[in-house]
């Protein structure tokens, strides 16, 4: 096994678990860990990240599926939006520099960090939506999802999980798990762009996907048995950390 097969299975691992953990991609770990551990240009990070989000998505939302935490209604809805738009984020993030697809990364991991731990301080009631805001709230949310999936290089649960608890009134496990779900055709869509402009290390994938089904399946295990407050802070206090550094280039 090579060194960036090494450095893939170890940051899908991390990346994997914390995805389990936080109902995310994992993308804000592995994509880090890639460029500074494995030497990848930010574009090609993206694109590998998403190839093992296919795979923490399912594996992660099975594991929360045995702990009845999945609406599949749900994260159809949300899947047909983001499968529609990730593959123009994904083309959009191949159109700009390596300096601005940094910042960008770091800009966006700071604002849905924020807007996690103000969760509950801004908002101190959920908004009941009719049926119908309700399925074209979860449509638009998904479509966002998936233009900042392929985008970024993420599984779209930071942009999904939000609105989810917020608008449409679901529990933070529940959430995660519907957000796990859909990411599942997200990564598909958004992996699958990058590959065909040259954006995936195969050499990085393998170990990455390994690493990655292994933490999904710890992290999402985990998961169900921490206090939704903690779920928030682990992962909107990662978040911070990451963005500052990404921002500050």
């Amino acid at each position: 096994m090579g060194s960036r097969s090494i450095v893939g299975l170890a940051a899908g691992l991390l990346g994997g678990f914390f995805a389990g953990i936080a109902g995310v991609g994992g993308g804000i770990v592995m994509i880090p860990l890639m460029t500074w551990l494995a030497g990848l240009s930010q574009h090609r990070a993206h694109g590998t990240s998403l190839v093992a989000i296919v795979f923490t998505g399912a594996v992660g939302a099975w594991t929360y599926y045995l702990h009845g935490a999945v609406d599949w209604k749900v994260s159809l809805m949300l899947a047909v939006g983001a499968i529609l738009f990730a593959r123009l984020g994904a083309l959009y993030a191949h159109s700009l520099s390596e300096r601005r697809l940094k910042r960008g990364f770091g800009v966006f991991l700071l604002f849905v960090s924020f807007m996690l731990l103000l969760h509950g301080h801004l908002f101190s009631q959920v908004f009941a939506l009719g049926f119908w805001p309700k399925i074209v709230t979860l449509f638009a949310t998904g479509a966002f999802a998936g233009f900042v999936s392929g985008m970024m290089g993420v599984g779209g649960g930071s942009v999904m999980v939000p609105p989810m608890v917020i608008l449409a009134g679901m529990s933070q496990h529940l959430a995660q798990g519907t957000s796990l779900m859909a990411m599942v055709p997200i990564g598909a869509m958004g992996a699958f762009t990058h590959y065909r402009l040259g954006n995936v290390d195969t050499r990085v994938a393998g170990g990455l996907i390994i690493g990655a089904m292994a933490g999904g399946y710890l992290g999402g295990t985990a998961a169900n048995m921490l206090a939704e407050p903690s779920l928030k802070l682990i992962f909107a206090s990662l978040g911070i950390l990451i963005g500052i550094k990404y921002v500050r280039g």
